[in-house]
């Protein structure tokens, strides 16, 4: 096991010691790695990946199968997707510093891979297969339960924020015009980060920043969303 690697603390902010550490290592790899050091290419993550997301949609189905009792399968599928899509993953994974402990080659650590949602993404799901192999299906629903599934009313606020935004305007104003502005870049390449403004008729509502415009888009929208229940008084989490 690398010792350059700080596994102990990974496992410490999941909660899950893993008895076959070589694993969680597998999992953190990515095939750039692998292909740089001329390793087996079934030693990088995505096989694990490749489980992960199977155990991924059976837990994330469950869940919302009885947590959502009356909805229809079609709004039960449309969720679905929403939280096992590469956004959501990169946020839950963010949450803990999965990006962090990463293992990647050189090319892709200088053009910002760990930085790049559809890695992180990936790692994630490569992570709960790890867990599933290590200490079977309730150790991995556990992980998901607390990472993934865990304030799912908050995390449906953000990912649908323009959506809900666009739909709260339109319905106090259905003349007025919502737009989002680039106010600005910051960073390196291949750490930018895109701030943006979300404006209502030209007044601003709200900023956010992201490494993505899109990503910074949705903050806003979120900011603004935030800021409008606060002026009227409602419970953010509140759909």
């Amino acid at each position: 096991m690398d010792k350059n690697i700080p596994f102990e603390t990974l496992q410490k902010a999941v909660g899950y010691r893993f008895r076959d550490q070589a694993l969680l290592k597998q999992a953190l790899t990515h095939s750039s790695y692998v292909n740089e050091h001329r390793m087996s290419k079934a030693d990088c993550n995505e096989r694990l990946e490749f489980l992960g997301d199977a155990v991924l949609e059976i837990v994330s189905s469950e869940y919302l199968y009885f947590c959502y009792p009356q909805d229809p399968e079609g709004k039960l599928t449309k969720l679905r997707a929403s939280i096992v899509c590469e956004p959501t993953l990169d946020f839950c994974a963010r949450a803990f510093g999965l990006q962090r402990f990463l293992i990647l080659g050189r090319g892709e650590e200088t053009t910002g891979g760990r930085n790049r949602a559809s890695l992180v993404s990936d790692a994630l799901e490569a992570l709960i297969g790890a867990i599933y192999l290590d200490g079977g299906f309730a150790s991995a629903k556990e992980f998901i339960l607390r990472f993934i599934l865990n304030d799912l009313e908050h995390k449906k606020l953000f990912f649908d924020s323009k959506t809900i935004l666009q739909e709260i305007v339109q319905k106090e104003d259905g003349s007025g015009h919502l737009s989002y502005e680039l106010a600005g870049e910051s960073g390196p390449d291949h750490e930018k980060q895109f701030h943006v403004r979300v404006l209502f008729d030209g007044k601003e509502m709200g900023q956010g920043c992201g490494h993505t415009k899109k990503e910074a888009e949705q903050q806003a929208a979120y900011q603004a969303i935030l800021r409008l229940r606060k002026k009227q008084g409602l419970d953010e989490t509140c759909i």
